[in-house]
């Protein structure tokens, strides 16, 4: 009886090192960590731009900040339209080139703003909302005195687009939601993280979990991790490398908790502008695409006096721009041109 026991276990253990190994040998191997890639400044003066940056200078919660931004004048005539650019939470202004040059190729100027906590931007230690973005945007608008302007936001973009839209509805023609994030209230359905609990896991960020963290826009089709997508991961890596990781790593802390404590649900319904929820179908940060798919029609339905439009791109992911420009720019600037003619 002891003995067919012990024969009965042997055999559960070596099955389950065989289902163990079998499972390793399917698991895609992570990786491995790239040894040229060299310590980077969190204030991205080594990263490539594909304009001239430009800086304004204020203060804010009593500290002496200056936000970049590149002015893009157009290409050819001018049409007398200004688009202004919002980037996502994993990005700055660097990976707007592309959208930005086939915009100024119609006529528009282009604004790309590096807000406050990226890019080129200050990195201080403050309660990061949607509100002081749409003002210190603003401010660069003032600054450059630009009354009207067209926004297109991109992921966290994509939130802040509608928060400037609905602060400054007489400055905003038009409007694209563009795969933002923040599709729903999150505080019903998690509960609060607090800073000191995400803070260390920042703090651990590695080449693999960077990495981790932007594959899931290609989750849809792995195939499409391309040379662009690789490059902003190395860029997010060498911050990790530098003497200022520390900061920054609170910085990015600060800035994750945007999406819970200033959730933009209720500003859908405050847009006066013709508002296109806009970019690729297979998203995949909120869940099933099948989601994300839902909440970008109920914000299209939710813009008021029937100024909400749809136009999801089948096939494409979080960052349509970067896996497929040929399909997204077209529509994109039809929409756009669209409001050529609305003065």
């Amino acid at each position: 009886m002891m003995r067919r026991a012990i024969c009965t276990t042997m055999h559960l253990l070596l099955l389950g090192l065989a289902v163990s190994a079998a499972h390793a040998q399917s698991a895609p191997a992570q990786p491995p960590t790239p040894t040229d890639v060299r310590p980077g400044s969190i204030t991205s003066e080594d990263v490539p731009y594909p304009y001239p940056s430009s800086y304004l200078d204020f203060t804010t919660y009593g500290q002496a900040v200056r936000i970049a931004y590149m002015d893009v004048a157009p290409i050819g005539t001018p049409n007398g339209h200004t688009v202004v650019l919002f980037h996502g939470m994993n990005f700055a202004g660097f990976y707007f080139g592309g959208p930005a040059e086939a915009i100024r190729k119609e006529g528009f100027r282009v604004i790309i703003v590096d807000q406050i906590g990226f890019g080129r931007s200050s990195k201080p230690i403050i309660p990061y909302n949607f509100h002081d973005m749409a003002y210190n945007t603003r401010r660069i608008l003032d600054h450059l005195k630009i009354e009207k302007v067209m926004v297109v936001g991109h992921s966290m973009g994509g939130m802040l687009a509608a928060r400037f839209a609905t602060q400054y509805p007489q400055r905003t023609e038009r409007v694209v939601i563009y795969n933002p994030i923040g599709l729903t209230d999150g505080r019903f359905d998690r509960p609060w993280t607090p800073v000191d609990e995400s803070y260390p896991r920042n703090l651990a960020s590695t080449y693999q979990t960077v990495r981790a963290g932007l594959f899931r826009y290609v989750s849809h089709r792995p195939e499409a991790w391309n040379a662009d997508f690789e490059r902003w991961a190395r860029v997010r890596y060498s911050w990790t490398l530098s003497a200022d990781w520390p900061r920054y790593a609170m910085v990015q802390s600060l800035i994750s908790q945007i999406t819970y404590l200033d959730p933009v649900v209720n500003d859908w319904a405050n847009i006066k502008a013709p508002t296109l929820a806009f970019g690729g179908a297979e998203d995949s940060l909120a869940g099933p695409v099948s989601v994300f798919q839902g909440r970008m029609k109920h914000i299209a339905d939710t813009v008021p006096n029937g100024n909400g439009r749809l136009l999801l791109l089948p096939g494409l992911g979080h960052v349509p721009h970067l896996e497929d420009p040929g399909r997204t720019y077209p529509p994109l600037l039809a929409f756009l041109k669209e409001g050529l003619t609305a003065r």
